[in-house]
């Protein structure tokens, strides 16, 4: 006679992920029907081996293993999957919650390209493409989207808007909420893991 155990909690992955901070209160994962709508429009499952219907598939199936998985890391948070889902289901923001789980558990060196742009909101208050990536944006994109940068205060007082940079007092305003909510030590804390 073989005995078969059964998990203390056998949809313990998708209730952390369910009750995460993150979780947005409709996020519909339970009603996910493994259509392939996400994927059939997700860039990067185009371009790298990320697949959204598969992570998913893996969090409904209670396989912790995703956590650890490289592949959640290419998933460029554009919220495509989200736009088509006929469940109103977001596997971008699944994703963004099984990187937190990942970060949580340590792996903290798989963010450290991503603290360019926290010294953005540092520096300037508002997020911002960092100089760094520029040439790869280029490259991926044309050399039209540095006529726009460069034209961007045109642009913004053609569309009837202010200007993105911001006055010194509030620079300094977003420096002291950053500073008081632990963001600018936790992205220090990042950039010395990968010394």
């Amino acid at each position: 006679m073989r005995t078969i155990k059964l998990k203390k909690d056998p949809l313990k992955l998708l209730n952390d992920v369910l009750k995460h901070l993150k979780a947005s209160p409709d996020l519909g994962i339970f009603k996910c029907v493994q259509c392939g709508m996400c994927s059939s429009v997700c860039p990067a499952a185009k371009r790298t081996d990320y697949d959204p219907r598969e992570m998913l598939r893996r969090v409904l199936q209670d396989d912790e293993t995703v956590v650890e998985d490289e592949s959640i890391w290419y998933c460029f948070s554009c919220y495509t999957c989200n736009s088509v889902c006929p469940s109103g289901n977001n596997a971008c923001e699944v994703n963004q919650i099984l990187r937190q789980m990942a970060i949580d558990k340590g792996d903290i060196q798989k963010i450290e390209s991503f603290t360019p742009y926290g010294d953005s909101f540092i520096n300037k208050g508002v997020g911002s493409i960092p100089d760094k990536y520029y040439d790869d944006m280029v490259k991926d994109a044309g050399s039209n989207c540095m006529d726009i940068k460069r034209d961007i205060q045109n642009i913004r007082s053609d569309l009837g808007l202010g200007s993105y940079i911001l006055p010194d007092d509030s620079i300094k305003e977003i420096d002291s909420i950053l500073k008081n909510s632990g963001f600018i030590g936790r992205i220090e804390m990042v950039k010395r893991c990968n010394k």
